[in-house]
């Protein structure tokens, strides 16, 4: 594990901790879904299944997300899923038309959270972000 998933995973943990079942009622919203329901349910459907609202203005139909598991022989596919969010290995979006969360990630990053809160991991801000967004297309696994 590298010093940058370290220093995430102990704000993670240190957010978890702070304010221990107080901070957990107050803090009831699921960052995940809202990460998806902000970015990925117009075209992929609020159920994952690729029914979204722009589902027909798209020239491929967005893929079920509810069966990436099941389509891999059981396994969920954490580091393609990451790449294709992020964008790795993506030509500079060419024929693809799913955004580039990375590149959309920190640039937002750069926008808003520079000025709000001084010096910060960007990098890891946005791993953190997409990692969330992972966690809860794996909730969304049909068995």
């Amino acid at each position: 594990m590298n010093r940058t998933s370290i220093r995430v995973a102990l704000i993670a943990a240190g957010i978890a901790l702070c304010g221990g079942p107080a901070f957990a009622e107050k803090q009831a919203t699921d960052l995940g879904k809202s990460e998806y329901e902000t970015n990925c349910a117009v075209c992929h459907g609020a159920d994952g299944k690729g029914k979204g609202l722009m589902e027909h203005l798209l020239r491929t139909s967005p893929p079920d997300l509810t069966v990436l598991a099941k389509n891999n022989n059981g396994v969920f596919p954490t580091a393609r899923l990451y790449e294709v969010i992020e964008g790795i290995g993506v030509p500079s979006h060419g024929s693809r038309e799913m955004p580039i969360w990375g590149r959309e990630y920190q640039a937002e990053a750069a926008q808003r959270y520079h000025e709000a809160h001084g010096q910060y991991d960007a990098q890891a801000l946005v791993r953190a972000r997409i990692l969330l967004l992972i966690d809860y297309i794996g909730r969304m696994q049909v068995h």
